[in-house]
């Protein structure tokens, strides 16, 4: 198979899904959580996902988050992938975050029955300008002695746009990423290299799908939802600029005939543009294409 031809893309959420939410792919997805979490190997036991059906309403709106919510041991994980920039994406993921951590607590129950409750965030776009790391992993922590409050809080991020091209097969973590990150046969290939064994059986489920013509269309319909949505946003900002702009223009109009009324008033008090220059602490220049 040419290098350049194109697979079913791991970073698009459906795709993920299909692949990560099927039973029969439990091991790589264990692989996986291990890998990323950085937990010791083969230290999950057991894993059991709550939603893993995907309607067929989801795969056609823009909007419909497709992440996995699984019960992990004594952990609760939930992974989502993210391709369109969102304003306030933090927010919504502490939201989220809360929401599912408070949500496990039944009336009566002690607050230590609260499980551990883990955000995966992998995102297709740079999040963090001040660091150049792919990943970036948040707790709750005293500011100045940097003592953890409570190890109940872990919200993770790997910027896609972030990770290397070459492979590190002594770099796990980075390895699964470059395999989200992968769009052709040739990056496949050169996973396949690395003689990594969970990699390699992940990178032959991800061919099997790739050739499957369901999933491809699957594939096709989630892309061009998440194009609108994409585009959405796009025109959001853009006439939030054109409308700061506007803002700007108006105000500056504004300011400008106020200052020019404050020229008028001391020119026709007899001074001259370079004491009004003086005065108003404004350019004589300006002053005298005013006043001449």
């Amino acid at each position: 198979m040419p290098s350049d031809t194109k697979i079913v893309k791991l970073k698009l959420d459906v795709i993920f899904k299909k692949m990560f939410a099927n039973k029969k792919n439990e091991n790589t997805l264990r692989k996986f959580l291990e890998s990323v979490l950085e937990l010791p190997e083969n230290s999950i036991t057991g894993i059991t996902m709550d939603n893993v059906e995907l309607l067929p309403e989801d795969i056609d709106d823009k909007f419909s988050r497709l992440d996995i919510l699984m019960n992990v041991g004594e952990k609760q994980i939930n992974i989502e992938m993210q391709i369109c920039n969102e304003k306030s994406f933090a927010n919504r993921t502490l939201f989220y975050w809360s929401k599912l951590y408070s949500g496990n607590l039944k009336s009566g129950e002690s607050y230590d029955k609260l499980p551990q409750t883990i955000c995966i965030n992998i995102i297709n776009f740079n999040m963090f300008e001040d660091t150049t790391d792919f990943h970036s992993h948040f707790q709750v922590m005293e500011k100045k002695r940097h003592t953890l409050l409570t190890d109940k809080l872990a919200i993770h991020f790997f910027e896609l746009g972030k990770i290397n091209k070459k492979p590190d097969t002594s770099n796990k973590m980075q390895l699964w990423m470059q395999l989200i990150n992968a769009e052709t046969e040739g990056d496949l290939e050169m996973l396949e290299q690395t003689n990594v064994k969970e990699i390699q059986e992940a990178v032959l489920i991800l061919r099997e799908m790739s050739a499957d013509e369901k999933m491809k269309e699957l594939a096709r319909r989630r892309e061009l939802a998440l194009y609108d949505r994409i585009t959405d946003l796009e025109v959001s900002r853009a006439e939030g600029r054109a409308e700061g702009l506007e803002e700007g223009m108006q105000k500056g109009k504004a300011e400008g005939i106020e200052e020019t009324k404050k020229i008028f008033k001391l020119f026709m008090q007899g001074y001259n543009a370079e004491r009004i220059s003086q005065e108003l602490r404004i350019p004589k220049e300006q002053v005298q294409s005013i006043i001449n």
